[in-house]
């Protein structure tokens, strides 16, 4: 009686950590065996013609904008490399950036120096009206980036317009690397700095031009962040170590509670400096902005930036697809957080709509443009 009282015992133990098993899994793969459910059902039963590939990017697409993060987001497998090319500041092309002409053509804005577009003789002012045969004027801009990319070492065929005369031009497709700081000098010896990002390369040309310009005579700078949507918290990092002297430059604290705080060396530029930002910079750029209002090394002109207070990191998934995630906060060099509130300039200067599409497409002569006015006049007095 008691061996059989010990077996049934037995069973019920086996049966019940088989049933506690059998709800741990269940609940582990409920999320998976939902979305598996449902492609299922849209497979087998579904009366219209379903992609399931693309199926499976709007959900993961869907999953992450469901976090609420407006920084967090999904990179299909067929977009991340042009993704990556964003990120380091190259791409394989020929080296021109274009704006549309209504019913005409596409405008060259500019030719990058060294680019297989300037070798053919191609310059900023040309109106671009064929690629490959085909008229552009009636395509949309990415229709005619497709067009005029392609595999590295491959030709391409243009027809280009030039105060009224149709010239062609067969230009070679070739890694190209987006310059990143563009500067020149200005009136009474300020310098002038553009950074377009603050991805690969940033803090390498940034340098670079702030040495040319002060061997150039330079005794102010004014550097220009404005539309700059960041990029890699070393690269900002190390633009400030230059500017800026000893002490702490840039705080984050990951999602493991994992804290670093980047400081700089007693080295710094020590040369009065203005920062214009707008409404569209941010992440690194507006974080480089605060650093340098907090030293009170500079200062901050134009427009109230974005507020972005949480850095991503990119993981490439198995499929070829990645998600950009927020995995952590940044914080400023005082340990304010920039989330939803940004930098306010200390000399607002804000413009009209037109003034700002002026600006982002950079066809806004320096005299017309009311923010570097402002700056300059801020460094004169």
């Amino acid at each position: 009686m008691k061996e059989k009282l010990l077996r049934s015992f037995s069973y019920l133990l086996v049966a019940f950590a088989a049933a506690v098993l059998t709800l741990a899994v269940t609940q582990r793969r409920g999320p998976d065996s939902k979305l598996e459910e449902l492609e299922a059902l849209i497979d087998q039963r579904f009366i219209g013609e379903a992609q399931m590939d693309e199926l499976r990017d709007a959900a993961a697409e869907a999953m992450v904008k469901a976090t609420g993060d407006r920084w967090s987001y999904y990179i299909p497998a067929d977009e991340y490399e042009s993704y990556s090319e964003r990120m380091a500041n190259a791409y394989v092309g020929i080296g021109i950036t274009i704006q549309p002409e209504e019913g005409e053509g596409y405008l060259i804005l500019s030719v990058t120096p060294g680019s297989p577009a300037e070798e053919s003789g191609i310059l900023p002012g040309d109106l671009l009206v064929e690629v490959e045969g085909q008229k552009v004027a009636q395509l949309d801009s990415e229709a005619v980036r497709a067009l005029v990319r392609g595999e590295e070492g491959t030709t391409v065929s243009l027809r280009v317009m030039r105060m009224g005369d149709v010239l062609g031009k067969n230009v070679e497709r070739r890694k190209v690397k987006t310059q990143v700081a563009t500067y020149e000098m200005l009136e009474n010896n300020i310098g002038y700095v553009k950074i377009a990002n603050f991805d690969t390369r940033c803090a390498q040309e940034t340098i670079a031009a702030i040495d040319s310009l002060v061997a150039a005579g330079a005794e102010k700078l004014i550097f220009d962040v404005r539309n700059n949507p960041g990029g890699y918290a070393h690269e900002l990092v190390d633009v400030l170590d230059y500017l800026l002297p000893e002490g702490d430059l840039f705080r984050s604290l990951s999602y493991d509670g994992k804290e670093t705080v980047d400081t700089s060396d007693p080295d710094c530029l020590g040369l009065p400096m203005a920062v214009l930002v707008n409404g569209s910079s941010y992440s690194a750029a507006e974080f480089f902005a605060a650093a340098i209002q907090e030293y009170d090394a500079g200062v901050v002109v134009g427009e109230k930036t974005t507020g972005k207070g949480y850095f991503q990191t990119t993981i490439r998934m198995s499929d070829g697809s990645a998600v950009a995630l927020s995995v952590g906060k940044y914080f400023t060099p005082q340990g304010v957080s920039l989330a939803d509130t940004g930098v306010t300039p200390d000399i607002l200067s804000p413009v009209d709509e037109e003034t700002a599409q002026s600006i982002y497409s950079n066809t806004l002569p320096t005299p017309q443009d009311p923010q570097i006015q402002s700056a300059l006049r801020a460094l004169e007095e």
